[in-house]
């Protein structure tokens, strides 16, 4: 009579039975909880840092004789309409918008692009005079802008370009901030083997910077194109400048707001929240990404 024999489980098996042990410290996951202190810390930040904007619609919605009081009124009124019609009557502020977003955005296109171009070649390609030229164009940064102002204004109205918009377009359209940016972004995200790869399978430069570098360098491009479109969005020195008050950008446009003996700061803040709706919009576009890229560069490392 023959008999089943059962196999014996080795230890190497009933170890792999045991159900993982959960790492000590928290939960399972390795996901990290903080504290009380930190969740009130983070609250206080978000509430100082929203108060401005929240003070500016606030200031928007009153009239000029609300905000003069004391103390003075900390909730949105009923006078947005009738201050959102000032806006429109005392600044062409439908065509400053319009100007500050052919700026913004073609500066923000032109800097993401042109930087992403430098910073691929000063971080992966080899030339000659590349530590030089890098040094060179960092060293920019430190120079003030306003020195460059009357050599600028020279050449614009040489070019004959002076209350055009390209007067301010052009020389905002590549920043050496820009190119140091995206040039340590790529020494940090874009590996050697795989430009190698590439080179291996015949590909160009261009192919590999349109196929290998642009959806690597995506999270840094957008976070350098909300930089960039801040920035442009709120620059007041140089369009002030180089543009007049029949070709305004929003920044010029709105100091044309609440003249008179008594400015109305209530008109002013009504086109200042008119001003910042565009850059939240932006930042609610980019942020998706921003964020995604943190994250992908978290589990990277």
């Amino acid at each position: 009579m023959t008999t089943l024999a059962t196999p014996r489980r080795t230890e190497k098996t009933a170890t792999a039975a045991r159900p993982a042990s959960r790492p000590r410290g928290g939960r399972a996951g390795g996901h990290q909880h903080g504290g009380r202190l930190a969740y009130a810390i983070l609250i206080i930040a978000a509430l100082i840092s929203a108060f401005p904007f929240y003070w500016t619609i606030v200031a928007a919605t009153r009239s000029n004789a609300d905000l003069a009081k004391t103390p003075p009124a900390l909730l949105p009124g009923g006078n947005l309409i009738h201050n959102f019609q000032q806006v429109l009557e005392q600044a062409d502020i439908a065509k400053a918008l319009l100007n500050s977003l052919i700026v913004s955005g073609a500066v923000t296109v032109g800097t993401v692009l042109f930087s992403t171009l430098a910073g691929f070649a000063f971080a992966k390609l080899q030339f000659k005079g590349r530590n030089a030229l890098l040094a060179l164009t960092i060293g920019t940064m430190m120079i003030p802008p306003q020195l460059g102002v009357i050599p600028l204004f020279m050449v614009i109205a040489k070019l004959h370009w002076v209350n055009q918009l390209q007067a301010v377009i052009l020389p905002g359209i590549v920043s050496a901030f820009g190119v140091f940016f995206m040039r340590q972004y790529l020494v940090q995200t874009l590996p050697d083997e795989l430009i190698e790869a590439a080179r291996v399978d015949g590909a160009s430069t261009r192919r590999i910077f349109w196929s290998i570098v642009i959806p690597i360098a995506r999270p840094g491009m957008a976070v350098l194109g909300m930089l960039t479109f801040m920035a442009s969005w709120n620059d007041f020195f140089w369009p002030i400048i180089a543009l007049s008050s029949q070709e305004p950008t929003v920044q010029v446009a709105l100091r044309q707001l609440g003249g008179g003996y008594v400015h109305d700061q209530s008109v002013i803040m009504a086109g200042t929240l008119l001003g910042t709706l565009p850059v939240l919009l932006v930042f609610g576009l980019l942020g998706r990404h921003i964020v995604g890229g943190i994250m992908q560069g978290a589990v990277k490392g």
